[in-house]
Formats: structure tokens, C-alpha cells, sequence
């Protein structure tokens, strides 16, 4: 497949069909290899797009996302982690923020109560840096907002999984280099 002259030459999932396809397809794989904690589920889809050449952007994406997805996997086992948000920090450490955001949404919807609040919330810081990285500020702030707004109230929840004054502060001015949450909290 020759990438068209138009094409972007970046990984945009918000703007190129073929970004946004693989970076879904790998999450939700993803999602399965957490649950089965191995790696099969998401090598397979994978594998599915690396069939066929790609764009270098793509294709290093794909790669990027294997190794990061492997070193996930291993802390998650080496740590003996259960509980959601304890994977998710993993996950958010790694700066898988859409992965972080995917991962957590069915434990919000299944949740209730302060609980559901803190999922949203986390959910939400995720997906401030999921807009920071594409350089969306605007959307990065209104998200970050809201992400601010519930983690205030639910800090000492989220002390439980995460320093929160390692992320509300950087949430708030919108600092590109995001916090590592996965061996802070108490």
C-alpha cells in the first residue's frame, strides 16, 4: 500500500481513517490482554495490519504500542495487580492515555457512587493527554477542567492508586510531560 501524497505523514487518529481503525483495533486488544494477560489477543490484530506494508508512521506505531503493551504486561504480573485503577497507573505510565481511557470505561459504566466519579475523572486526565499529544489545547483544557473539577473532591480516593499531587498540578496548567502515577499511591 503507497501512502497517497495527501496522507499524513503522523500518526492523527483524529484526522486519518487508518490511525484511528488501528489505534481502536490495538486498544480493544489490548483490553483482551490485560484480561487474559497475554499478549495473543493484541499480536493478532497486530499482525492483521502488519500484513500488508504500511505507512512508517503506522507501522512504528503499531511497534511502539507492542513493546509498551509487553512492559504493561509484565508490571501488571511482576506487581500481582488487580484492582482497575492500579492497572490503569501502569497503563497511564506508560503513556498509553487512550489505552488508559479505554481500559477504565467498563469499570465506569458498571460502577456507581464516588467510585464511578473517581473512574470518570481518571478517565478524563487521560484523555487531556490524549489531546495534548495531538496538540489540541483547546480540547485538552476542556477536558482537563472537568478531569480537575471531580479529582478535587475525590482526592483522597484517588490516593489510594495515585499521588494526586503529582497530577492535579500538571493537569492544571497542561504540562506536556505527564505524571508517573503507578508506584505513588498510599
Amino acid at each position: 500500500m503507497v501512502p497517497k501524497m495527501n496522507e499524513l505523514s503522523r500518526f492523527d487518529p483524529f484526522n486519518n481513517r487508518l490511525c484511528r481503525d488501528v489505534r481502536n483495533a490495538l486498544s480493544k486488544g489490548f483490553n483482551n490482554t490485560v484480561d487474559k494477560r497475554e499478549m495473543e489477543p493484541v499480536r493478532r490484530i497486530a499482525d492483521f495490519f502488519l500484513d500488508d506494508p504500511q505507512p512508517e508512521h503506522i507501522s512504528t506505531y503499531i511497534e511502539k504500542r507492542l513493546a509498551a503493551y509487553e512492559m504493561v504486561l509484565t508490571k501488571i504480573f511482576d506487581r500481582c495487580l488487580e484492582h482497575p485503577l492500579n492497572i490503569a497507573m501502569v497503563i497511564w505510565d506508560h503513556e498509553l492515555f487512550f489505552e488508559t481511557h479505554e481500559y477504565l470505561e467498563p469499570f465506569w459504566m458498571e460502577s456507581d457512587g464516588n467510585m464511578k466519579k473517581l473512574y470518570q475523572a481518571v478517565i478524563r486526565a487521560a484523555g487531556t493527554y490524549v489531546h495534548i499529544e495531538q496538540g489540541n489545547l483547546t480540547g485538552a483544557r476542556r477536558i482537563a477542567d472537568k478531569a480537575l473539577s471531580e479529582l478535587m473532591v475525590q482526592k483522597d480516593q484517588l490516593s489510594l492508586y495515585a499521588d494526586p499531587q503529582l497530577l492535579l498540578p500538571k493537569l492544571k496548567v497542561l504540562d506536556p510531560v505527564p505524571p508517573k502515577l503507578s508506584e505513588t499511591g498510599v
